[in-house]
């Protein structure tokens, strides 16, 4: 699911929010450095922003408990009648569950649901009533007794239970919307992750007690009914010909926060990508012509992944539905994913190419969800930065792949990479992969340094193993796992057998230590070799680490020279505090750039000798845009303490006046002056010749 990170704003999620500027808008190249910066990723609430202080001591929480195992669910058959009058609801569920071990109890997850009646039968054996229900509020927890056990396997639990059609935008609620003729009418729609399901029916509401599902709608005659399978039977309810019976047919086994349901009144455009998959783009009444565009982003998608992952998409269709009222930007439901419609929607006469750009990334995020999250689901939230750093990374292999013009992982680097960087460069960022015990501590833990940092490392290990070897190790883990759950550890061990690298010893040094090194380097010629001293330190935006104990990475190394600027001439593991590298067959005339592509998530400070050798290639342009771009902003970032003020100003001088643009050059220095205080770069109003660095314009920060 995505997510807004950054300020507080009042509506919690918005998939790539643009700055109201218009003069921000046209200025490429100091995009990256702005403070103002939203993004969206999964999860389930607006988080604080990364960069305020952790002074707030948080209140003592009662210890938390996963539920039992003595009794789990395999199928639950829901019918569920919601009233879009009085905002109410009616279900029945009938769960056939296996019970593990002898027990009088049966704890479930419940919360905001008022249970009518309940009762057990086993296989075979005559109904036994449930004696009590002892709700337990804070837990979000039901506990129902029953006056006898109820004995080893299976049988089916029966509940008759109502709730409210909340205005809360979580769990089973209403939204409100206006029809063509501005009439206000309500739809009833889901939003489950991180825990809502427990909201809408009793369940087993944690990732990885999974089930399949049954689920029957009562609906009004003239509205749509939607959920994750494709509808197998409609019939009139017999107790009012006004409404519809539609059932739908059984899911995968799958976790109750992928479950979702749609009751509304909506129109839309249908097509079938190359593998045979339905996909349909559902819109409001008479903007069926606005769904266009992400039907044409989903059937090319689906095709890619499918080849990617070498797993085929195990649904008959796939809706992506757009919601009038909705907290999240987008939320992956299996087989139904439910969009804000600004993340959905395109109108082909007004919208921009950077709405374009946004809402195929953003179905391009969800989509991948089908397979890592869906297919294979984390075992807890410890691992949802895993789930979100991935698809974060792979929306834009994937855009990439459809839209080669967009040039999007400039974009990439623009808008995740060098933000990532900021903020954990900061003393009091965290690390990416934090235990989480309480669901809640889902809204308080992660943030954008764990999507942001979390899908540039992804992109980082994705460019060390190699496109072939990861994707052998994905598809090792999505067959291995596949309608099951697994944890962080389970993908890199497949990763490693793929490529036989330390993946695991590699990305532990990433994602259990907050921060990131600076790469030092210096060389020297000796006959037709290069030799490189290298060396890391952490970067820290305050300045010099001084702490006793300096933390080190496994940090992989990518080396290019002017001979083929594209291309990655040689590559290391930096697996020490320091190392020398001989590369063989660079005459003295080549320049040398450590991190082709500004893949590697760490910043890099040149020798004067080195940084003068790159100017050539940023005069002619052979530097891609990416590489000027990340030589920039790690230019800027070292600007870090007075000490160092007049050094840095004649280094920023020297590779800025490799163009011949003094006003501009001026503006810059004095911006990134100003700034160093702080140790960050702010985006600022650089006047209209900014093609400094001649990068394609930028797409706004998300």
């Amino acid at each position: 699911m995505l997510l807004v990170l950054g300020r507080r704003v009042s509506l919690s999620f918005v998939k790539r929010v643009i700055p109201q500027d218009p003069v921000l808008l046209s200025k490429p190249i100091l995009q990256n450095f702005r403070t103002i910066k939203f993004r969206v990723i999964h999860s389930s609430t607006v988080f604080a922003s990364a960069t305020r202080q952790n002074t707030d001591t948080m209140p003592e929480r009662r210890p938390f408990v996963r539920l039992p195992t003595d009794v789990y669910p395999v199928n639950y058959g829901l019918c569920l009648k919601p009233d879009l009058i009085d905002f109410t609801f009616e279900g029945k569920l009938e769960a056939i569950v296996e019970v593990n071990l002898a027990t009088n109890q049966i704890v479930m997850n419940c919360a905001d649901i008022d249970i009518i009646t309940a009762s057990f039968v086993p296989e075979g054996g005559e109904e036994i009533n449930a004696t009590g229900f002892n709700y337990q509020n804070e837990d979000e927890k039901v506990t129902l007794s029953f006056p006898s056990a109820l004995q080893k396997g299976s049988g089916t639990l029966k509940i008759d239970f109502v709730g409210e059609l909340n205005d809360k935008m979580k769990g089973f609620y209403r939204s409100k919307y206006a029809t063509p003729a501005g009439e206000i009418r309500y739809a009833a729609v889901t939003q489950f992750e991180a825990t809502d399901a427990r909201r809408a029916f009793p369940c087993w509401d944690e990732p990885a007690i999974k089930a399949t599902f049954d689920v029957s709608l009562i609906v009004p005659k003239d509205r749509v009914a939607l959920s994750n399978m494709n509808v197998i039977d409609r019939k009139p309810h017999p107790e009012d010909d006004s409404l519809l019976e539609v059932k739908f047919a059984t899911t995968p086994i799958m976790s109750t926060y992928l479950v979702a349901f749609v009751i509304g009144e909506y129109d839309f455009v249908e097509g079938q990508s190359s593998d045979g998959v339905t996909v349909r783009v559902y819109t409001p009444t008479g903007k069926a012509e606005q769904g266009k565009f992400a039907l044409e982003v989903a059937v090319k998608t689906l095709p890619f992944y499918n080849d990617y992952f070498n797993v085929p998409y195990p649904l008959p269709k796939i809706d992506l539905i757009a919601i009038a009222d909705f907290a999240a930007g987008a939320m992956e439901n299996w087989g139904l994913v439910t969009y804000r419609e600004t993340a959905l929607l395109i109108d082909p006469k007004n919208s921009c190419s950077s709405s374009r750009q946004w809402v195929a990334l953003v179905v391009g995020h969800e989509l991948a969800h089908q397979w890592f999250g869906n297919l294979v689901t984390m075992e807890w939230w410890t691992h949802l930065w895993l789930n979100e750093g991935f698809a974060s990374w792979i929306e834009y292999l994937c855009v990439d792949h459809c839209f080669p013009d967009y040039d999007i992982w400039t974009q990439f680097v623009s808008a995740d990479y060098t933000r990532a960087l900021d903020l954990d460069a900061l003393d009091n960022s965290h690390p990416i992969e934090v235990n989480v015990g309480h669901p809640s501590e889902v809204d308080e833990i992660f943030d954008a340094i764990s999507y942001s940092k979390g899908a540039s490392v992804i992109r980082m290990l994705h460019n060390y193993i190699g496109d072939e070897d990861f994707r052998k190790g994905m598809h090792s883990y999505l067959l291995k796992f596949q309608h099951k759950n697994a944890a962080t550890e389970d993908l890199w061990d497949c990763l490693e057998q793929a490529s036989g690298k330390p993946i695991a010893l590699v990305m532990s040094s990433w994602t259990k230590q907050m921060g990131f090194p600076i790469i030092v380097v210096d060389q020297e010629q000796q006959g037709d070799d290069r030799i490189l001293k290298i060396s890391q330190k952490k970067f820290c935006a305050s300045g010099p680490h001084n702490g006793e104990d300096c933390p080190n990475w496994m940090v992989p190394i990518s080396i290019c020279t002017g001979e083929d600027p594209g291309c990655t001439k040689l590559k290391v593991l930096l697996d020490s505090p320091e190392t020398t590298i001989t590369i063989n067959n660079v005459s003295p005339d080549q320049w040398v750039k450590i991190n082709p592509g500004t893949v590697g998530f760490y910043r890099i400070q040149y020798s004067s000798a080195m940084l003068e050798s790159l100017l050539p290639g940023i005069r002619d342009l052979t530097l891609l845009p990416v590489d000027r771009l990340g030589l920039q902003n790690d230019l800027f970032s070292l600007l870090h303490k007075q000490a160092d003020m007049q050094e840095e100003k004649n280094r920023i001088e020297r590779v800025l006046g490799a163009i011949s643009a003094p006003d501009l050059i001026q503006k810059v220095l004095t911006f990134a002056l100003s700034s160093s205080a702080t140790g960050l770069c702010r985006g600022t109003d650089l006047g209209k010749d900014n093609n400094l660095w001649s990068t394609p314009p930028i797409r706004p920060l998300w």
